[in-house]
């Protein structure tokens, strides 16, 4: 079955030959003019966003749609500044694409993020961490007490201890990754390439956005270590004899 697209874009100038654009290429398109429609409309496979719509700002759409929603948003706008690529892609925006742009460079982001949704979407364990040890650096303590984390690839839910956790796709998808081996260190390229997308150009702030983000809602940043010039890694928790303390 082919991608199913909505785009909310006023600008019929632009909208017409998009839609038409996207269609050489198999993807079927929903248009719509205002973000009240967008948020009313089926979501279909990904979301292509403008961030100047005539009733609302994009960004309150991008934030309505991810209350309801972890359906694959790629932001279009004339907006290039980065402090609107970052609050796009922190509210939880998968990719930006400023105007102009090809249909085909288009064409390529949607099929990547699309691809990365249904690999997060595959059958897999939960993986379960020890509490990190302690953290060298003041910080605020999870009122609910030290816990393991949990992490669902199935569900796509998280936990620490007994209390759920509410992340952005981009933020569940990082954590995933870090997840996948305890301890190890991934680069700030390898966490790009495989959260974001190996052709990823956008601004590599929004990593260290996503990690502070992280922290916060983990409720310790102890949970994620940076190593400087390296990257970053998931703390575990050792035993006197070295062993890490997990779960399968």
């Amino acid at each position: 079955m082919g991608i199913q697209v909505l785009l909310i874009e006023d600008d019929e100038t632009i909208a017409e030959p998009l839609t038409e654009g996207l269609g050489h290429f198999g993807l079927t398109v929903d248009h719509v003019t205002t973000g009240a429609e967008g948020l009313r409309s089926p979501y279909g496979d990904v979301v292509l966003l403008d961030l100047g719509l005539p009733d609302m700002d994009g960004i309150d759409v991008c934030r309505g749609i991810r209350q309801v929603s972890d359906v694959p948003v790629i932001i279009l706008s004339a907006r290039g500044e980065e402090a609107d690529r970052v609050l796009g892609l922190e509210l939880g925006a998968d990719d930006y694409l400023a105007k102009p742009f090809s249909v085909r460079e288009l064409v390529a982001r949607v099929r990547a993020v699309t691809r990365r949704t249904q690999r997060t979407e595959a059958v897999a364990d939960p993986v379960v961490t020890a509490p990190p040890p302690a953290y060298e650096e003041a910080a605020p303590q999870p009122s609910y007490g030290p816990g393991p984390l949990v992490v669902d690839r199935r569900t796509r839910q998280v936990w620490v201890g007994e209390a759920p956790l509410t992340l952005t796709p981009k933020e569940f998808e990082l954590l995933a990754l870090l997840t996948e081996d305890p301890g190890a260190v991934y680069s700030r390229q390898q966490i790009l390439d495989r959260v974001w997308d190996p052709h990823y150009e956008g601004p590599t702030k929004t990593l260290d956005v996503h990690v502070a983000s992280l922290r916060r809602k983990l409720g310790d940043p102890a949970w994620i270590q940076t190593l400087r010039g390296v990257g970053f890694r998931l703390a575990v928790q050792t035993e006197p004899g070295g062993q890490r303390v997990s779960s399968p």
